[in-house]
């Protein structure tokens, strides 16, 4: 697969050719964290050969607690990595039992300290909230472990029972209790309250950072920065269309050694784009900014989200500031609502 990934960089006509320098890498979904040393390396040089990357580039790493030693550290460190992005989810071992995780409650703790001994002082850790086993106290116990370690990132999600996943199978057969939304919600609550009180950042909604460590990798896919996308399922983006391989590792293996790229693409209408900047900026803590949908997409565009913001504004869901239309806590729990009755619909 490593192979087959270098020679998509070499090929892929979604380079660019010095003229615009990237500023984060990241090896994320799968599981990169089993990448050796020589894998990293090649990878990235690789993308060095083949495109400008910045000095200060970000450089991040997907990786599970039960991955994580002190020599891979040390490997990762070495072979240019920067940055580690680790999915903890809790440091309960009830709830790691129920979320069917690898690692257990031991190696969660212990994988924070390594890190910070093998010299990551930039990274992020994940954790779920709204799990049925979860209760509100717990769920305080995890955030303040999080916060007493002074994680610099953190991002929060939600537990979601996704369709034709195991987990959606076992509580369909009642052999495991279903989520519960006012849970989640208050969870979600106590959470920006907790993170704040601590001197975190809530700058996109779920997600949290001392002031300086933010994810500037996420922050471009949220601010619409184009990117690119080298891997099976790889999704890129170019600012005209929206780029993704195949999911099937054979066929993309196979389709890269006859020198093909297997992708789809979809060229993005004008409404389409104006529709994700709505989605994506709305979760930030910038929010909106009507001055760009007018400078970019119409004035009649901004009279029409500004309209349909009003009742939002006077439930308390959200407050504008200048030309900001930025969500408030309560309004948070219901961005996604907001956001679609902000859409331009064909």
């Amino acid at each position: 697969m490593t192979d087959a990934l270098e020679k998509e960089i070499t090929l892929s006509h979604k380079f660019n050719t010095g003229k615009e320098i990237i500023e984060t890498i990241y090896f994320g979904g799968g599981t990169p964290s089993l990448l050796d040393k020589r894998d990293i390396e090649e990878l990235l040089f690789a993308i060095k050969n083949n495109c400008t990357v910045g000095s200060s580039a970000e450089i991040t790493l997907e990786a599970n607690p039960d991955d994580i030693s002190v020599e891979k550290l040390n490997d990762w460190k070495d072979a240019g990595i920067n940055r580690l992005s680790i999915g903890i989810q809790s440091f309960k071992e009830a709830d790691l039992k129920w979320m069917n995780r690898a690692h257990n409650a031991e190696e969660a703790t212990a994988c924070i300290e390594l890190a910070r001994e093998a010299g990551f002082h930039n990274f992020s850790v994940d954790l779920i909230y709204g799990t049925p086993l979860l209760t509100d106290d717990e769920w305080h116990d995890n955030v303040k472990k999080i916060i007493s370690f002074g994680v610099p990132h953190i991002a929060c999600y939600a537990l979601t029972v996704e369709l034709g996943t195991a987990l959606k199978k076992m509580v369909g057969l009642n052999k495991k209790e279903d989520v519960d939304p006012d849970t989640q919600a208050r969870q979600f609550l106590l959470l920006m309250q907790w993170m704040n009180d601590a001197g975190y950042e809530h700058y996109e909604i779920s997600n949290f950072a001392k002031p300086g460590f933010r994810s500037r990798h996420n922050s471009s896919y949220w601010k619409g920065d184009t990117y690119i996308g080298i891997g099976p399922s790889a999704h890129s983006y170019n600012g005209i269309a929206r780029k993704w391989n195949i999911a099937n590792n054979a066929l993309y293996i196979q389709s890269i050694t006859n020198n093909i790229i297997p992708f789809e693409e979809e060229i993005l209408t004008t409404d389409q784009k104006l529709n994700e900047y709505v989605m994506t900026a709305l979760r930030t803590i910038e929010g909106i900014d009507l001055a760009f949908i007018s400078d970019k997409f119409s004035q009649n565009e901004v009279e029409r989200i500004s309209n349909s913001a009003n009742k939002y504004i006077d439930k308390g869901f959200m407050i504008k500031t200048g030309t900001k239309l930025i969500l408030t806590d309560e309004g948070k729990l219901f961005a996604d609502g907001i956001a679609a009755d902000f859409f331009k619909l064909d």
